[in-house]
């Protein structure tokens, strides 16, 4: 068996994932797990916007609309960007900035 790729959540995507409701954290996580062994989640959407090979992984759910923003493409880590409850269709620019500068901060990391 393929060995598990290692979570490394940045800035507050941790907390902000426990603080959903049980249900979509729940799924989340199992989602997250798939993607450690190497499978796409269910309902996942391209955000190479943010950064190329970001994505984000759509859990819709009674208590309303979770998403986590992820890169998978260093071959160190599954890197989990951000985490939080959409409010609107679009994505938000503070949820957008939030992800981009956790992105920088990675390929900054792996310039030294």
């Amino acid at each position: 068996m393929e060995h598990e790729k290692e979570i490394r959540w940045l800035g507050s995507s941790y907390h902000d994932l426990l603080a959903f409701p049980e249900e979509p954290r729940r799924l989340a996580g199992f989602q997250l797990g798939k993607i450690q062994a190497g499978l796409d989640p269910d309902d996942w959407k391209p955000f190479d916007s943010i950064g190329a090979g970001t994505r984000e992984i759509r859990i819709r759910d009674t208590d309303g609309i979770f998403r986590v923003m992820y890169v998978t493409k260093f071959v160190e880590a599954l890197y989990v960007l951000h985490c939080f409850q959409k409010k609107a269709q679009k994505l938000g620019s503070h949820d957008r900035k939030i992800a981009e500068t956790r992105y920088r901060a990675i390929t900054n990391n792996r310039k030294t």
